[in-house]
């Protein structure tokens, strides 16, 4: 009985592998999606066979000798101190082996560094958690989005019924790039270290608050490529993937136009006056999507997150005090939010101070956001 459930069990979790992702089973590196992480993976196994051979020679000589010259064969040990033939020879063979190691990997090293001529430059901004694209140069420049673990994925976390060959890697919104182009990626964070890393593309550089680094990668094809944050970065570290959707440079270019018309269709001036209906449908759309995975949707929290419900800061007639903290963030729990636009911080706070029990009437207007900001 206890096999047969056991079967059930592995049977209701199967999983495939995922393209561009993990695979079932997976003891090697990823299937390479550049050059770089080719180069990566030649390394790896070179490192291994030298690695391998190196283990064998040493423990081979060192157990023939223990049993070919053991005691009870009447071996006598060797009387001398020391060698200057058999220093020489031990000194040279290491130092051969590991500039036999050093000159390819250096090789590698210097042109996973070499950031220069790119096609697109890309800074991913690491959030407690998920990420901010922007855009910075190169066809597509100016788009601006923030990709967040698609919602469907953490209810089946929360109700701990993992499926899908992607669970835990789905977005709501992926980084896109084209095909055969160089694409540069400018890593910080706005809280906490993360770690920007597509395994496929042989690539992992730490975001840190207050810095810049930089990687690149260039896809050889088409497809969708997925990573993780790989930093422990707090308790929803998880809940943070990477997903990369490598597009023709055609089909880049119609993505890029159409994004960009509607990023235009959809900003928002901080000076327009909104009604507050409008602005509670709005922000509960915002609370939906940025919101609820810690707060619940219900807005009573749990554990260290604090209960929106109820709570005496989104009840104060002071609405400074809630827009600070949307901005700024509270207690390193409660991450800043200055990735949402003016109108989006006004919306979630005009919605919270509104919704559930919470009857408080107040209104704020995407202008208070705009100049608590500066």
């Amino acid at each position: 009985m206890a096999l047969a459930a056991s079967a059930l069990t592995t049977a209701a979790w199967a999983v495939n592998d995922l393209p561009g992702g993990p695979a079932v089973r997976q003891f090697d590196l990823p299937q390479p999606a550049t050059r770089i992480a080719a180069a990566q993976q030649d390394l790896h196994v070179m490192m291994l066979w030298i690695c391998g051979v190196i283990f064998v020679a040493v423990f081979g000589v060192m157990f023939y000798s223990i049993y070919a010259h053991r005691k009870s064969k009447g071996a006598k040990p060797a009387d001398f101190h020391e060698s200057t033939t058999v220093e020489i020879v031990w000194t040279i063979i290491p130092f051969l082996i590991v500039i036999g190691m050093a000159l390819p990997a250096t090789k590698v090293v210097v042109a996973q560094k070499d950031t220069t001529n790119a096609d697109i430059t890309v800074k991913a901004t690491g959030y407690q958690w998920k990420w901010g694209y922007d855009y910075l140069k190169g066809p597509g420049e100016g788009i601006q989005f923030v990709s967040t673990l698609d919602a469907s994925q953490r209810a089946l976390s929360d109700a701990g019924k993992p499926q899908g060959d992607n669970y835990l890697l789905k977005v709501d919104e992926p980084l896109v790039v084209p095909v055969g182009k160089k694409i540069r990626v400018i890593t910080t964070a706005n809280d906490v270290i993360h770690s920007f890393m597509v395994p496929a593309f042989g690539i992992k550089q730490d975001a840190i608050p207050g810095f810049v680094r930089d990687t690149w990668f260039k896809a050889e094809k088409t497809g969708d490529f997925y990573g993780q944050c790989a930093e422990l970065c707090g308790k929803e570290h998880a809940y943070m993937p990477i997903h990369v959707r490598v597009l023709s440079e055609e089909d880049y270019a119609k993505w890029a136009e159409a994004k960009l018309k509607a990023q235009l269709a959809k900003a928002d001036d901080p000076n327009k006056v909104w009604a507050q209906a409008d602005l509670i449908a709005r922000g509960e759309k915002v609370y939906a999507a940025n919101c609820a995975a810690c707060h619940l949707p219900n807005g009573k929290g749990g554990g260290a997150i604090k209960a929106i419900d109820g709570s005496a800061l989104v009840l104060d007639a002071d609405k400074g005090k809630q827009i600070n903290v949307l901005l700024n963030g509270q207690n390193n729990i409660m991450p800043a939010w200055r990735q949402l636009s003016d109108t989006e911080i006004a919306a979630v706070i005009t919605f919270t101070k509104n919704s559930w029990s919470n009857k408080t009437g107040q209104t704020v207007q995407p202008a208070e956001v705009l100049a608590a900001r500066k």
